[in-house]
């Protein structure tokens, strides 16, 4: 198998896209090099320096990052010459009608907004933390929840995250970055 540069990039609010990014990493530093980076480290790492770019970027209130836009805006060339994975982090996707990018309003608003055309999208279930939240955000959050039939135990954490599917899409990663593009 050709070892290949894997540039993995991260912008998470409360660690969990991050913590999947990592997830994703370790399986694919078995064959493949990688760096993993969060969105506002981006400027010091060239994209040509890479074969592929794999992208994690976390939802809160409705919105990923802008910094998530503006670096597929200031890249979007450059990202049509390699590997390039998109994948949204939300708690929508805890339901069964939104766990895949094809469903996701999240992932499809981004995806038509950048008219970015990745290789391969996805989208995983976020985490609602809300022992850690403050007071606002514990607040909308719990509403957005009640509303949309979510767990709304403000003393719980929940992790709505299927790391099978994680693993499952790190593997598929590591053969499709070694097949022509």
């Amino acid at each position: 198998m050709t070892v290949v540069n894997i540039l993995i990039i991260y912008s998470s609010n409360d660690g969990q896209t991050k913590k999947i990014c990592s997830r994703i990493s370790k399986v694919l530093e078995n064959e493949h090099n990688s760096d993993l980076i969060t969105i506002s480290d981006v400027d010091n790492y060239d994209i040509n320096d890479y074969h592929a770019v794999i992208l994690g970027a976390a939802v809160r209130y409705g919105k990923h990052s802008r910094l998530v836009s503006e670096f597929v805006n200031k890249n979007r060339e450059k990202l049509r010459n390699v590997y390039s994975l998109f994948f949204s982090v939300n708690a929508v996707a805890r339901k069964a009608d939104k766990c895949t990018a094809k469903n996701n309003p999240y992932v499809k608003k981004f995806i038509t907004k950048t008219g970015w055309k990745p290789t391969q999208t996805s989208v995983f279930g976020g985490r609602i933390n809300y022992p850690e939240y403050g007071f606002f955000d514990r607040f909308v959050i719990r509403l957005i929840m009640k509303l949309t039939d979510g767990p709304t135990n403000i003393a719980k954490s929940y992790d709505f995250t299927d790391w099978k599917k994680v693993d499952q899409l790190a593997s598929k990663i590591s053969n499709d970055v070694t097949q022509p593009k």
